[in-house]
């Protein structure tokens, strides 16, 4: 027999090829696995077709590595066969791995079976290319050792690849080792098999087939470029999918975060009223299916108006968390609880019996009548709700909820801090309520506003030095309406801040009126609603309004309560100081009912400060009201501020606060509020009128 010898160099590029080759399959299998459709069947494809190629180049080189006495030359066509099966072999193995979620002993089987019978044909057959004559003599142990390796490093390399298709991070390097393992047992099977081949002494080449003095070159540089390109296109490819991946988590996390914005309230965190409805509805639906009933309470918080006002909204704001949070920690079993905006709260609840709502709602009103801590201050607030109860007080969410709301109004006006069932009774009111509400929409369209107008009056009883404009509805149905009975929707509802533009503009132009009529020196003063003192458009309204009526700036007063003026000091600075540099002159209304700062009163640019009637109605001297009273008016007047008292109905309250040193009276011993076509029948009106001819 022909000597045989190895290129050691060869032989080590040969095992390096496989495991490049086995590191490729592993690769291909997690890529396979991670995509779907065509681009699966193409990583299928061209995985395959490298990891064929690499293993089909392990035993060629490893061929090319022996060396005999003779030429060494190779049929084409089995060569190329070799190849083939090589590939084919390859991507069963990528299908068999990535085709299925579970691996069974019988699939893993069945599967070496093929992919090591593969193997074995394409090592034999790549033999068989070897061109010379007589034929190889084969030790048949040797063939059978071989192929069982094959067998073996097939069902291992199958189990590897199944397992380690998936992850990223340390699994690379798990797959790095596996290559390792696999690419060893490859080149185990292929020297056992060339181990079993022997050469006659007298053999020599019978056709001139592919020379073998290049051929591993070339081999080694087209394999180790094929599968070179494949593991670049590979991690490019993965790291593109990572970055899609966190896009793609980033955006499922937006998406999460947009919906828990859209179906969540801001502040509490708890349902909004868009989520609330979807439940309702399935509450509705789940009720007539099973036959149950649930109850819907409308909650309102008595006296949180007057806190937030008071100390600001930041405090009202915890203060509403604080309040959702007790009442979360009542809750038991299947419930929404929904905050509907401002200080409203809803709570859907399934229940056994109406007695079981009476129950929570009892619990509810307990646990918010106690104290809360709120950033040092003490607040109390308490809780008023109407319970409406399916499918007896109403047969859709709209009818459940405008039921719930009537008895909350119900309870608050029955004095508040309890719970009211929903009575049919109730809906008059709830119904008077809601058709005040749609009507007043139509009151500035259908001109039913009307402003009065309270003399102002230099103390004690003249002359008049202007008027106060008092806001009135003309109810087309109802008649004459205070403000007391329609402000508060407005305010409610945002209206406000249409009316009070309006009430600015309707103002100066009655001034206007009465300057044409001979009375330059009258001046009209304006109350401004918190919200509409807030407007970013209200210095413009004002410049607008006193231009179109050509009024003088320091003949209109813009009358700011002291709790509005509070409720943002720095923000209130800024708006009066615009105004004031105008020329418009700035009042604080309600004087002594709110919470100053005297540092920020200060700074205040207010040229008058307007004393609570509350302090008025009972003056008396000696009294507490008058040493609050004479507080004020010295404070002012070290401050450099004129003062008004309203309210003024005695002869008494007159010549007290004249002796103060109040500057000007109003009330209705002065005079009461008036149409503008009534002015004249104003008390006094006539020797006001001489006083002020006499003037200088």
């Amino acid at each position: 027999m022909l000597v045989t010898s190895y290129d050691s160099f060869t032989v080590i590029v040969s095992i390096l090829v496989a495991m490049l080759a086995s590191f490729t399959a592993l690769d291909m299998a997690g890529r396979v696995a991670s995509s779907t459709g065509k681009v699966a069947l193409i990583w299928l494809l061209g995985g395959g077709f490298a990891m064929g190629v690499g293993v089909w180049a392990m035993h060629f080189i490893g061929m090319l590595s022996m060396s005999l006495d003779m030429v060494m030359s190779y049929d084409p066509l089995l060569t190329a066969t070799s190849m083939a099966v090589a590939i084919l072999a390859s991507i069963f193995a990528l299908w068999l791995v990535c085709s299925s979620h579970d691996l069974s002993w019988r699939r893993l089987t069945g599967g070496a079976l093929v992919l090591g019978s593969g193997v074995v044909a394409m090592h034999y057959m790549g033999m068989a290319a070897l061109m010379f004559a007589p034929g190889i003599v084969w030790n048949w142990g040797w063939v059978a050792a071989s192929v069982v390796i094959a067998l073996v490093a097939s069902g291992a390399a199958l189990w590897l690849a199944f397992n380690l298709r998936e992850g990223h991070g340390r699994v690379n390097i798990l797959r790095l080792g596996a290559s390792v393992v696999m690419g060893c047992a490859i080149a185990g099977m292929h020297y056992t098999g060339m181990a079993a081949a022997s050469f006659p002494m007298m053999s020599h080449a019978t056709h001139m087939g592919v020379n073998s003095n290049w051929l591993a070159i070339v081999v080694t540089v087209v394999t180790l470029a094929i599968l070179g390109i494949t593991l670049l296109v590979s991690m490019l490819d993965a790291r593109l999918q990572a970055r899609t991946s966190i896009l793609a988590h980033s955006l499922a996390e937006a998406n999460r975060e947009l919906a828990q914005l859209a179906l969540h309230d801001n502040l509490t965190r708890l349902p909004n009223r868009i989520l609330l409805e979807d439940r309702l509805e399935q509450s509705i639906n789940k009720a007539n299916r099973e036959k149950s009933q649930f109850a819907l309470m409308f909650m309102d918080l008595d006296g949180f108006k007057a806190v937030n006002d008071a100390f600001g909204h930041h405090v009202g704001d915890n203060l509403l968390i604080a309040v959702a949070e007790r009442m979360i920690s009542q809750m038991k079993g299947h419930y929404t609880l929904a905050r509907m905006g401002g200080d409203e709260f809803v709570l859907l609840i399934e229940i056994d019996e109406p007695n079981d709502a009476a129950a929570v709602a009892d619990a509810l009103v307990k646990a918010v009548d106690r104290p809360f801590d709120i950033s040092r201050y003490e607040l109390v607030v308490s809780l008023s709700i109407g319970i409406a109860v399916y499918p007896g007080d109403g047969q859709d969410d709209r009818e459940l909820m405008f039921n719930a709301d009537a008895a909350m109004y119900h309870t608050k006006n029955n004095g508040r801090n309890g719970y009211n069932f929903f009575q049919p009774s109730m809906n008059t009111l709830a119904q008077s309520q809601l058709q005040l509400n749609n009507d007043l929409w139509q009151a500035l369209d259908n001109e039913e506003l009307r402003l009065f107008y309270q003399p102002k009056y230099c103390a004690p009883s003249g002359p008049i030095l202007g008027f106060e404009a008092l806001l009135r509805w003309e109810h087309p149905t109802r008649g004459l309406l205070a403000p007391d009975k329609f402000l508060p929707i407005a305010e409610k509802t945002g209206m406000i801040i249409n009316i009070g533009n309006w009430v600015i503009n309707e103002a100066c132009r009655q001034l206007h009126c009465w300057h044409l009529q001979g009375h330059s020196h009258w001046s009209v003063a304006v109350n401004l609603s918190a919200l509409q003192f807030e407007q970013s458009n209200l210095v413009e309204t004002v410049t607008q309004a006193l231009a179109k009526h050509q009024i003088p700036a320091e003949l209109l007063t813009l009358e700011v309560t002291e709790t509005t003026a509070m409720r943002d000091p720095e923000e209130s600075v800024r708006i009066m100081t615009q105004l004031t540099d105008m020329g418009v002159k700035a009042s604080i209304d309600d004087f002594g009912t709110g919470y100053s700062s005297l540092l920020y009163l200060k700074r205040l640019p207010a040229s008058e400060l307007k004393i609570d009637r509350a302090f008025v109605n009972e003056l008396q001297a000696k009294s507490e009201d008058a040493t609050i009273v004479s507080a004020i008016v010295a404070l002012a007047q070290s401050l450099d501020l004129k003062v008004v008292a309203e309210g003024v109905e005695t002869q008494d309250q007159q010549a007290f606060l004249t002796g103060l040193g109040c500057d000007t009276l109003q009330g209705y011993l002065l005079g009461k509020p008036v149409p503008p076509e009534r002015i004249h029948e104003l008390p006094n009106f006539v020797e006001n009128e001489q006083q002020l001819v006499q003037l200088p």
